[in-house]
């Protein structure tokens, strides 16, 4: 139905409106009397082997949706419905902010990928945090994904990324730091050592200190050579962060079907999609092997089918997440991979 019927009618529409075209249908369909187990029936997948502890969280299934389809932690309940094992709010800053200028959010159909110069756009970390205490389903995992505020300076970022764990650690189950989105300027200049190893710290000795510590990941660029990964692994030790998220959208636009005219004319932003799925599982195989195994790893990038999800969980990611592939292959996606994994 969604590929046959939806898709095709969202997909002459901008892209950013037809995200919220999706959002407010979804909403209020949920509303109805027996919506909830009627999405349940047609997409949820349940099984004993599909569950999963990491971070010391119990999963109900591995395949979550990433940072940035639901920012603000409006669908929550909703993609529970859908079939989720996790989702992923967010990139949430400490206040609100208006991201970039639209048009901001492409489309690459021949490529089944998506542009995207958002900008950490969000309601801020107060009113996520007063959504989810409001959530009916206290059994699905939250993870926050966080980050600074564009007019926060590089040198004042870790007050931001501490502020948002302050205010979202009572409702979320774990913390993403996001320093990887190519769209806040200067942000990925947070991923070098020093600057990185320093916010980790600050961010991290905060958490220790709330009642109850979440887990604390860091979501990477695929843009990172072999030598910055490795510090990428050191720095996570020295910070005893619980786990990585590999990864974020690419700044590279090589190999696109789509012409190249046609690409730099949608401008900067991050690539996500079908393109990046062969670098995401090179990152994700090479944390894996470096760590041996012992560095729990969320796999992202290029997730459009079951066997797109064992690529990543081969090799090496405890779990996986869906975004530009819940986008083109529909809600249908996440009952396929969990079937697919109950099996296999």
């Amino acid at each position: 139905m969604y590929k046959a019927l939806l898709k095709p009618l969202f997909f002459r529409l901008d892209a950013e409106e037809a995200h919220h075209l999706v959002f407010n249908n979804l909403k209020r369909a949920h509303r109805l009397p027996g919506a909830a187990a009627l999405l349940r029936s047609l997409y949820d997948y349940q099984h004993p082997s599909l569950e999963r502890e990491v971070f010391g969280l119990p999963f109900r299934n591995p395949v979550g949706i990433a940072a940035g389809f639901d920012k603000n932690a409006e669908l929550t309940d909703e993609l529970a419905a859908l079939g989720f094992g996790f989702v992923e709010i967010g990139t949430v800053t400490p206040r609100p902010q208006a991201g970039n200028p639209q048009p901001r959010l492409f489309r690459l159909p021949q490529d089944e990928a998506l542009v995207n110069r958002m900008g950490f756009n969000n309601q801020g970390a107060e009113a996520a945090a007063a959504r989810l205490r409001k959530r009916s389903n206290r059994d699905l995992i939250i993870g926050g994904n966080i980050g600074k505020n564009k007019d926060t300076p590089n040198e004042l970022a870790a007050q931001d990324y501490v502020a948002c764990v302050e205010a979202l650690h009572e409702v979320v189950d774990y913390f993403v730091v996001n320093v990887s989105s190519p769209n806040t300027p200067n942000l990925r200049q947070l991923q070098e050592r020093e600057p990185l190893i320093a916010l980790l710290q600050q961010v991290q000795e905060r958490n220790q200190t709330l009642p109850t510590p979440r887990p604390l990941l860091l979501k990477i660029a695929p843009d990172l050579t072999d030598s910055q990964l490795d510090d990428i692994l050191l720095i996570a030790r020295e910070a005893e962060l619980s786990g990585l998220v590999a990864t974020n959208t690419t700044i590279s636009r090589a190999g696109l079907t789509t012409p190249e005219a046609q690409v730099n004319a949608l401008g900067a932003g991050g690539l996500s999609g079908r393109p990046l799925r062969q670098r995401a599982t090179e990152v994700i195989r090479y944390l894996s092997r470096q760590s041996r195994g012992q560095m729990p790893i969320i796999g992202v990038g290029g997730i459009h089918s079951a066997q797109d999800a064992q690529e990543k969980l081969a090799a090496g990611a405890a779990l996986v997440q869906l975004y530009s592939g819940f986008i083109y292959e529909g809600p249908a996606l996440v009952k396929q991979i969990n079937r697919t994994l109950a099996v296999s």
